[in-house]
């Protein structure tokens, strides 16, 4: 382990705030946009949650790093964070599954973090101030000279108007074989899929078929889709403008979809809606989302720094074409539009994470609402209570 290294770190804010602190994981420099996650536990998911890509992760939890990494948690092939921050990094790793410490899997992954800094005081400041770049300096780039580090931060880019889709999306379709009675394929965009996402899927009877996010409309045809799921990930949803066309010509095969986080966002702006910029956006496992068809209020998982701007109340026409739509969906923290459902064809979303990992399972029978959409609108597809009867 390279607990402890008396290596200085520097957390540099392109206000000009600076962080001064120690070295942890690699040693170097990064830069991002700086963003907080609230979540007590679950760092795991966390650093390896593609959503996270692009950007620095501060997490507000004081004690990081005490159940080590395991080889069964992770939501991808690796940590993709481009910077952690945290406070009080754990002395020892003490969970009987860890197959190595925080630290360890940071350095193999090439991550530059800081830890030793007042959390609290850089959360404060990033609510009132809100999102910003920042830079992570350790080692001998500690030492460069604070207008120089600063400028290198001002050069980095934002987060508005960047398509990282490319960047965490396979290269290759990937397959995974349905479990129980079999609905049949499910064409999965992976825009930064997670793997709870996809046994969540195929636990429904979905064989997934994971695809490159440069997928064509022929191509999700060819393997006789009968249902298109759009997943989460990182980057401007107005930079995706190629995904956005897609799917529209999946809504106009009337293919039923769901869709999560980014593809929340993307359906949106399929059916015509705008997207914009939160001021520090959603990120932890404790958020509170009312489902407005049931009146109950769930606490849930989220990483999302862009949202869709509709009215939250009542029925309006989709701009594009596609019929009646509703907001199914608010977060209560701040009225956050967290879902749609349209209502004249097979389709809706959340804004936050059904699949929960890290986090609790309130909203986990969203995937039980996709597939019966799809049993539903898919005339050779059975419900299983219709297959029984015979």
């Amino acid at each position: 382990m390279t607990l402890f290294t008396t290596d200085p770190a520097v957390l540099v804010l392109e206000d000009g705030t600076r962080h001064v602190g120690r070295a942890y994981g690699a040693i170097g420099t990064t830069l991002g946009e700086v963003v907080f996650a609230t979540g007590m536990t679950g760092y795991q998911e966390t650093l390896t949650d593609p959503s996270y890509a692009g950007q620095i992760v501060l997490q507000t939890a004081p004690h990081i790093g005490n159940t080590g990494m395991n080889d069964e948690d992770p939501e991808s092939r690796r940590i993709w964070v481009a910077g952690y921050i945290v406070r009080d990094p754990s002395r020892v790793v003490s969970n009987w599954r860890a197959d190595e410490s925080l630290d360890d899997a940071l350095v193999s992954d090439g991550i530059v973090g800081i830890s030793g800094i007042d959390t609290r005081a850089v959360t404060r400041h990033i609510r009132a101030a809100g999102s910003m770049r920042g830079g992570i300096f350790s080692g001998d780039a500690a030492a460069i000279d604070p207008e120089d580090q600063l400028r290198i931060v001002a050069e980095a880019p934002e987060m508005t108007g960047l398509n990282l889709s490319s960047v965490v999306s396979v290269g290759a379709a990937e397959v995974t074989p349905a479990r129980g009675e079999r609905i049949g394929n499910l064409a999965v965009l992976d825009l930064g899929v997670k793997q709870a996402t996809i046994e969540n899927l195929a636990e429904r009877g979905f064989e997934v078929h994971v695809l490159p996010q440069n997928v064509t409309i022929d191509q999700i045809r060819a393997i006789d889709p009968v249902a298109v799921f759009y997943s989460n990930g990182p980057g401007d949803p107005a930079a995706s403008g190629d995904h956005v066309e897609l799917l529209r010509a999946v809504l106009d095969d009337r293919l039923p979809f769901f869709g999560i986080c980014f593809g929340n966002q993307l359906l949106g702006r399929a059916l015509g809606l705008g997207t914009y910029k939160l001021p520090f956006g959603h990120r932890g496992i404790n958020q509170p989302v009312l489902d407005k068809a049931t009146g109950r209020v769930e606490i849930t998982s989220h990483n999302h720094g862009f949202a869709v701007d509709a009215p939250i109340e009542g029925e309006f026409e989709s701009p594009h074409g596609y019929g009646r739509v509703e907001v199914s969906h608010v977060g209560l923290n701040d009225k956050v539009v967290e879902g749609l459902r349209a209502l004249d064809i097979p389709a809706f979303s959340v804004q936050y994470h059904p699949e929960a990992a890290a986090g609790p399972h309130d909203a986990n029978y969203l995937f039980d609402r996709f597939a019966d959409l799809v049993r539903e609108n898919t005339p050779k597809v059975q419900h299983p209570a219709e297959e029984a009867q015979g």
